[in-house]
């Protein structure tokens, strides 16, 4: 059994789970093939669409995924910050106006260079329109070719990003990690999966996971996930699949001719993924469109 202490923290807020460590984002994904979604905004650049940065929001099922096979632990987020003491209340705060007087003296220096850097370059505007007012009265031929020098007018500016929470002295998270989900269940912080089509989406997830996909969410191509060849930064998705809560379930004629026909214009195959709940297993099929006649 793998150590508790060793395994990943998924942070969760009202039933919601995040990974805000970068290192462990790294790993869930090289080598667990889990790749959740980047929700946080990046310094700089606040409205960028397909690269943000931490927390990584995960989806239940990979959450699941994680736990069952020892990889990782939940944690009662809002839980894990005990009220601090006094002393650490004033420890806090020191730090704070010092980072705030560090970032002042940065700022002032920062304008000091630009005003240098502005009053050299009015000087080497003179200095050229004076050489120019010179070229005019000396024939060309006398004339030497000068070196034009380049100068930046923009100061490097820094940002100081602050650590993560985990950095924190008063941030306990001991008494409320759990190692499994049903202790997760029983503290009130996770209840996923509740009912049938939870659990057959979990069953899905799992099967498909163990045969060497990465998922993600298939919502945007008419299914539950996009199942990958691969990382999906790599690769694009080969299927979308949706799930089935037993092999008994009823499937319309007009569903498995929407799901031909999107999975053809989106260039992917669809999967029927039909869940066993007595045997825990999970049947799959495949549906393309194909042209008649």
């Amino acid at each position: 059994m793998t150590d508790s202490n060793s395994r990943i923290s998924i942070s969760v807020t009202n039933k919601r789970a995040f990974i805000w460590e970068v290192d462990d984002i790294a790993v869930i994904r090289s080598k667990y093939r889990i790749c959740g979604i980047l929700t946080g905004t990046l310094p700089h650049v606040s409205q960028q669409n397909v690269f943000l940065g931490v927390p990584l929001s995960l989806m239940p099922e990979e959450v699941v995924l994680l736990v069952e096979n020892e990889s990782a632990v939940l944690v009662d987020d809002p839980n894990a910050y005990p009220e601090p003491s006094l002393e650490q209340i004033t420890e806090w705060d020191s730090a704070r106006l010092e980072s705030i007087q560090k970032q002042l003296n940065i700022t002032e220096s920062l304008k000091h260079a630009s005003s240098l850097n502005t009053r050299s370059m009015s000087e080497e505007a003179i200095r050229k329109r004076r050489e120019r007012k010179q070229r005019k009265t000396i024939p060309a031929e006398e004339t030497e070719p000068s070196l034009k020098m380049s100068m930046s007018g923009h100061p490097v500016h820094s940002i100081v990003i602050p650590a993560s929470s985990s950095s924190t002295k008063w941030y306990s998270p001991g008494t409320c990690t759990y190692a499994s989900i049903d202790s997760a269940k029983a503290a009130g912080i996770w209840d996923y999966p509740s009912n049938l089509h939870e659990r057959a989406k979990c069953g899905v997830f799992r099967s498909l996971w163990e045969q060497g996909y990465f998922m993600g969410g298939g919502i945007k191509f008419g299914g539950d996930y996009l199942v990958y060849p691969g990382d999906p930064m790599r690769y694009h998705s080969h299927f979308t699949a949706t799930v089935i809560d037993s092999p008994l379930s009823a499937l319309q004629p007009m569903e498995i001719v929407a799901h031909g026909r999107l999975g053809t214009a989106t260039k992917k195959a669809h999967l029927i993924c039909c869940w066993d709940d007595k045997k825990k297993e999970v049947t799959l099929m495949s549906i393309e469109w194909g042209g008649f006649g």
